[in-house]
Parts: C-alpha cells; sequence; structure tokens
C-alpha cells in the first residue's frame, strides 16, 4: 500500500510526468515482460520504472539484474529503486533523452526497451522521437514495449518505419491497459 501513497503524491504533485494515480498491477507488467527475449544479447532498457512493478516482472522474466538500465525523472522513486533492486542500473535521468542517457551504460544492440511513460501527455513528434531512438538501438526484431490505456496506439501506424502488435485488454490491472509492441520491419 505504501508504494501507492507514493505514486499517488507522486502523480498529485507532478501528474504529467507521472500519468498514473497508481502503479501499474502484477498482472500487466507480467504482460510487458513476456515481449522480453531473456536469451537475447544485449541490455534491457527500462523507461519510467516508477516503484519497480514492471522492473520486477523483467527480473521474474530472467533479465539478470546486470543487464537492466533504468531510466527514472522523479529522484525520490530512483532512491527507493536503487534500495529495492540491488544490481539493477537506476539512472536519474530523462528518458525523453535516452540516447544521450544510456550512451556507455547499455550493452547495444538492446535487447528490448520497456515504457512506462505516460506518452500521451507528450506531442506526437516526441512520442516519435523517442520511439525512433529507441528503435534504431535495439537489435534487428527486438521490441519497444509500451502499456497505455488508450483505445489508439500511442504512436499510431503510419508515423513511422515500424510495425505494431498489441495484446488484448489487462483486465486484471487497474484501469485496464493494453500493451502495444514497437518493432522495425522485417
Amino acid at each position: 500500500m505504501l508504494d501507492e501513497v507514493r505514486f499517488l503524491k507522486s502523480w498529485l504533485d507532478k501528474p504529467l510526468q507521472v500519468g498514473a494515480v497508481a502503479p501499474s498491477g502484477p498482472a500487466l507488467a507480467k504482460a510487458m515482460a513476456r515481449f522480453v527475449d531473456p536469451a537475447l544479447a544485449g541490455s534491457v532498457v527500462e523507461l519510467g520504472p516508477g516503484t519497480g512493478v514492471v522492473t520486477k516482472a523483467l527480473v521474474e522474466r530472467g533479465v539478470t539484474p546486470d543487464r537492466i538500465v533504468s531510466i527514472e525523472y522523479d529522484g525520490e522513486f530512483c532512491k527507493l529503486l536503487r534500495n529495492r533492486f540491488p544490481g539493477i542500473q537506476f539512472v536519474h535521468g530523462d528518458a525523453y533523452q535516452m540516447r544521450q542517457v544510456v550512451d556507455g551504460l547499455a550493452q547495444t544492440p538492446l535487447a528490448a526497451v520497456v515504457s512506462s511513460l505516460p506518452l500521451f501527455t507528450r506531442p506526437l513528434p516526441q512520442r516519435l522521437k523517442l520511439l525512433d531512438d529507441c528503435l534504431s538501438l535495439l537489435a534487428p526484431g527486438a521490441p519497444f514495449i509500451q502499456f497505455s490505456y488508450a483505445l489508439v496506439p500511442p504512436v499510431p501506424p503510419g508515423a513511422g518505419n515500424f510495425v505494431i502488435e498489441r495484446t488484448n485488454w489487462v483486465v486484471m490491472n487497474l484501469p485496464p491497459a493494453r500493451v502495444w509492441v514497437y518493432r522495425r520491419p522485417a
């Protein structure tokens, strides 16, 4: 319950940066993590880990902590995460500057990017730039994984050079959400 209180407080202080009133639930985190292949070489970059629900799901999926680089904008969440997940590199930084932030920290090409950022709070050109930056660092076929509560994808088809896959609604999350997976076409 303490994580929910932390998250709510952070949302009240900075609603456009946090984007949700509660952390993702375990069912959504697991749905996101299942798209990560732990056997694929390279780092897994997590954008907006919050209180670490998705981070935990990545470790449970078999991604070793030394391969995970997480970028968190909120300094308090960074401190919490460093204590909660020793061995994972948590960077206090801006995920929208992901290319510069992970330079020298992540093993490229990346195995996956897992994002819990509230993309719809940003204009489409910023969302597209973030997606392009991430896709350019990923191994061929490796996923950029994003969740949202919306009916439409955060970056729509035809806005760039990518293909999109989506899951059914994860109704065990409050509110229900779906996972969108972006990849470069084969």
